[in-house]
């Protein structure tokens, strides 16, 4: 099925398009005759898990006649309806908007960053900058590879001034594979850079709904590599957190950790370093950066709804909202909205403000890699004046 009529409106810069067939050759199909090769810079492509990616890769390069198609598996999807788990959704970007320029990193581990910033600079100077135009950078990694915090530092670095937005990809299993799609092939243990120029506006996004609730905790015993904690205060990890929230460690579950995340702080901000899950020797492990003395803080959430509210409800200097926001969300968001039974209404403020993108293991923002937030961008009509990446 495409886009309905519930959607508020389409985008005047991507062309949206998704199905919910089960069968890969159809979903393309289906996902595809939306969208005009002809007047298609690149197409994004977000995958539900399920779908034969063979099949499907083949299917995008036949129909999409040349396009050059990115994307990456994903821990769920946000459509034109909101939340979903089982679409497969495409977003053209319009030819006359966008040009864009792409880089795999594979094998993303080990991660060697020498190269990864040599090709990086190359890139970046065959990729000549249009007069005029904003340059922004979208990062797709292997949410499995525990190698995105360092990615996102040495991007960062590399790209000198170049904002850079991502995710981690996933496929919703916890032990499954996740994939990268580059050049029509899905690619494990990858990573991938999209250089894009646009002649529209643009506006950086990043928040989540968590502030520290003042009770301190410090990493007595990590495996930095692996990103487990073995222990919290010099006690068992799962023990001593399941003390500091106030339940049993039996009682711990994904739902439990979104709902309790703990925090790091850099230059004065707080970010959520996210539980992943409990491991069989009640070690924790992490969905990001973890070490031994690493200081943190337990984080007390707000209300999720005026909080996406709020931050959701970006204008550019004249004063008009984006044409639409590309969003990579934390599948543990997802978890903790569900949970309390406010994912319907989520979805509705997403499908209100022309949301597009899909639910991360991970999220990168300034260097930085982070949990349960939103990340995003917000793209604008080309004649406001409001600042690229504010």
């Amino acid at each position: 099925m495409k886009d309905t009529e519930t959607y508020p409106g389409r985008p005047t810069f991507v062309t949206v398009s998704q199905s919910a067939a089960r069968d890969a050759r159809q979903a393309v199909e289906e996902a595809a005759a939306g969208i005009d090769p002809a007047q298609s810079c690149f197409v994004l492509a977000l995958v539900p898990q399920g779908l034969d990616l063979d099949v499907l890769s083949e299917a995008l390069t036949d129909r999409l006649d040349g396009v050059p198609v990115f994307g990456c598996t994903t821990a769920g999807q946000i459509t034109t309806q909101g939340y979903e788990t089982e679409t497969l959704l495409l977003i053209a970007f319009r030819k006359e908007n966008f040009r864009c320029a792409s880089i795999l990193f594979a094998p993303l581990k080990p991660l060697a960053i020498a190269p990864i910033i040599s090709q990086v600079e190359r890139q970046n100077a065959q990729f000549p900058r249009t007069p005029g135009w904003n340059r922004l950078a979208l990062v797709f990694a292997d949410g499995l590879s525990k190698q995105e915090d360092l990615l996102a530092s040495v991007l960062e670095s590399a790209l000198d001034g170049i904002p850079v937005f991502g995710g981690s990809a996933g496929d919703g299993l916890v032990f499954g594979k996740t994939f990268i799609l580059h050049n029509g092939s899905f690619r494990s243990n990858a990573a991938l850079l999209l250089m894009v120029e646009t002649d529209l506006q643009f506006q950086g996004l990043s928040f989540d709904h968590f502030l520290p609730n003042g009770t301190q905790l410090v990493i007595t015993e990590a495996n930095a590599e692996e990103r487990l904690v073995h222990e919290i205060n010099g006690a068992p990890a799962a023990q001593e957190y399941a003390r500091l929230i106030g339940c049993a460690v039996e009682d711990l579950t994904p739902q439990v950790f979104a709902e309790n995340p703990m925090l790091v702080c850099h230059n004065d901000k707080h970010y959520v370093r996210a539980v992943f899950a409990l491991t069989e020797d009640q070690s924790l492990s992490f969905l990001a950066a973890i070490d031994d003395g690493l200081v943190m803080m337990l984080g007390k959430g707000k209300d999720v709804i005026e909080a996406l509210e709020a931050e959701l409800d970006v204008r550019d200097a004249a004063g008009r909202s984006p044409d639409f926001i590309i969003a990579f969300d934390c599948v543990l968001r997802k978890l903790e909205f569900e949970e309390k039974q406010l994912d319907g209404r989520v979805s509705e403020i997403f499908r209100r403000n022309r949301v597009l993108g899909f639910n991360t293991y991970g999220e990168q923002h300034c260097g930085l890699h982070m949990n349960q937030t939103f990340v995003g961008v917000a793209f604008f009509e080309r004649d406001g004046s409001h600042a690229p990446w504010a």
